[in-house]
């Protein structure tokens, strides 16, 4: 089909001390999709987890999982093989009026949605509402949203939290990928156009070599109705492709967060992360 990937990711939690049980989520394993196409996975949980596979409302692979006896680790390790074909970066195309159809609405209701979070602030809505009436398509003012966007928003690692608002990101003019998404969210969805968030891995390394492991990322981006899901890396200012592999989709971080979950203890925890990417073909 495309490129073929090997994807090790590596995550848990190092609690400070002896835990009594834990109950948790894991969405680490890659969608099928047109566009990907997933030859094998494996989760491995350790200590021995009783677990159980579903596909969300999202339509997001999950594996909910319980540890019911005392640990002071949690690993979780998920490998996965898939052939990534070319992503579609151009849509059948929408007009404004299309957009506006009560039914279209209806059905994309939950992307079209501007919670706090995501929430654009006064000047950002400006800006979009300016670009939206200067398009002559949904798709024009889509991508001239993430210019300006990019345009005042520095991409600067370690310079937020999850929990970070959108609006607070444009004050400060720096966030990371989920950042930068998130304002493209709020920004499209206040402007009418139904936009998702997008979580997977993404090869660092535009020439990497074949066979040899690679430390890859934990990304994200985001996708927006034009007729079709049409995906858009604002982080790399580019459309996604053979290097992208899609894990989950959702209105926001909060909906695909690859770990998550609760445990019984007053112990305080740290989470780690280690991502693994290898080109096979």
């Amino acid at each position: 089909m495309g490129r073929q990937l090997r994807i090790v990711h590596r995550t848990g939690y190092r609690y400070h001390g002896l835990i009594s049980a834990s109950h948790n989520e894991a969405r680490m394993t890659p969608r099928a999709t047109r566009e990907q196409y997933v030859l094998a996975t494996r989760l491995e949980i350790t200590p021995v987890a009783w677990s159980h596979a579903f596909i969300d409302y999202w339509g997001t692979p999950v594996t909910a999982f319980e540890i019911a006896e005392p640990h002071s680790r949690l690993d979780v390790v998920a490998t996965s093989t898939v052939d990534v074909g070319d992503r579609l970066s151009v849509g059948p195309g929408i007009s404004w009026e299309e957009l506006r159809d009560p039914r279209l609405c209806d059905q994309q209701v939950e992307y079209l949605g501007v919670t706090e979070h995501v929430d654009p602030g006064s000047e950002l809505r400006r800006i979009a509402q300016d670009a939206a009436k200067k398009a002559d398509r949904p798709v024009d003012a889509a991508q001239t949203i993430i210019r300006r966007i990019l345009d005042r928003v520095e991409y600067v690692p370690g310079s937020t939290e999850v929990s970070t608002r959108a609006t607070a990101v444009w004050e400060a003019k720096a966030g990371v990928c989920q950042d930068l998404v998130h304002l493209g969210l709020g920004a499209l969805r206040s402007v009418g156009i139904p936009t998702r968030y997008v979580s997977g891995y993404v090869m660092p390394n535009a020439n990497p070599v074949v066979g040899q492991p690679t430390t890859g990322e934990s990304h994200a981006w985001l996708q927006f109705w034009d007729g079709a899901w049409v995906g858009l890396d604002p982080t790399n200012n580019t459309a996604p492709g053979d290097f992208h592999v899609e894990v989950g989709v959702g209105r926001d971080y909060f909906d695909v967060t690859p770990l998550k979950g609760v445990y019984s203890g007053s112990q305080a925890s740290d989470l780690f992360v280690e991502v693994e990417m290898t080109v096979l073909a």
